[in-house]
């Protein structure tokens, strides 16, 4: 079974995170299941746009702390395993097609960096983000070092970050991270008529000025990804985050 699929629809292809028994959470497996479907429709002509959402209760809910231990099991695992997160953002956003997200129940830490590395955003109603990476001792991923002062400013990035306050969907749309707030069951299709709509604008066009924005941000963005990982090795394999990992675990 992959924890990432891909389902055509036309010229629209839905990638879908499929590990449902966990609300998604980031594990090894998904992140190369996810890298390969990403590189499957990033490689198909006939693709125009891409929908990405997740199967069960919730889009993504961060790292799979019951993996903790095996991931931060030796510095070559850390390593490995943040490089492959920060992979999956180069996939979302330097691959020249629209990604349209369609995200529902939580999208926590690394869930809620994958959200905005979206080119457009489609939220249910009880949609529910928050970073925790700064409570558990961990740092932040996804290119949002670079990413998210650009869209909120600095102080509201690092209120985000620091404070880990969880944030409505009502409350990223106001904060313009978020495009469109629907029913839960309006999700999916709203993004699909989206992306379908993206998908009728001429494709040379649309891919180049994803192209055009991504390299506009190429040098910052990529330079962000390289200091993440340096900053989420250190942090992530620490005593600290262990100890922290392990009292959160325990209240949940």
């Amino acid at each position: 079974m992959s924890y990432a699929t891909v389902e055509k629809r036309g010229p629209v292809s839905v990638v879908t995170l499929n590990r449902p028994e966990r609300l998604n959470a980031i594990s090894g497996e998904l992140l190369d299941d996810l890298h390969d479907a990403l590189s499957q429709v990033n490689g198909d002509a006939g693709c125009r746009a891409i929908v990405f959402c997740g199967e069960g209760r919730a889009f993504c809910a961060g790292d799979d702390l019951k993996e903790f231990g095996k991931q931060t099991a030796s510095a070559a695992s850390i390593r490995s395993h943040i490089e492959r997160i920060q992979l999956i953002t180069r996939d979302l956003m330097f691959n020249g097609k629209p990604v349209i997200g369609a995200v529902h129940g939580f999208a926590v830490g690394g869930g809620f960096e994958w959200l905005l590395n979206c080119d457009l955003a489609v939220a249910s109603d009880e949609l529910v983000c928050f970073f925790p990476e700064m409570e558990w001792g961990q740092f932040v991923t996804g290119g949002v070092t670079h990413l998210l002062p650009q869209s909120v400013g600095h102080q509201r990035a690092m209120e985000l970050w620091l404070l880990g306050e969880r944030q409505s969907a009502q409350r990223l749309l106001e904060m313009g991270l978020i495009n469109r707030v629907v029913k839960r069951d309006a999700l999916r299709e709203t993004a699909l008529d989206l992306a379908t709509q993206v998908a009728q604008r001429s494709a040379l066009s649309v891919s180049r000025l994803k192209r055009l924005l991504t390299r506009e941000l190429s040098h910052e963005l990529a330079r962000s990804l390289d200091l993440e990982l340096d900053a989420t090795i250190e942090t992530f394999g620490s005593a600290e985050a262990a100890q922290r990992v392990q009292a959160f675990a325990k209240r949940t």
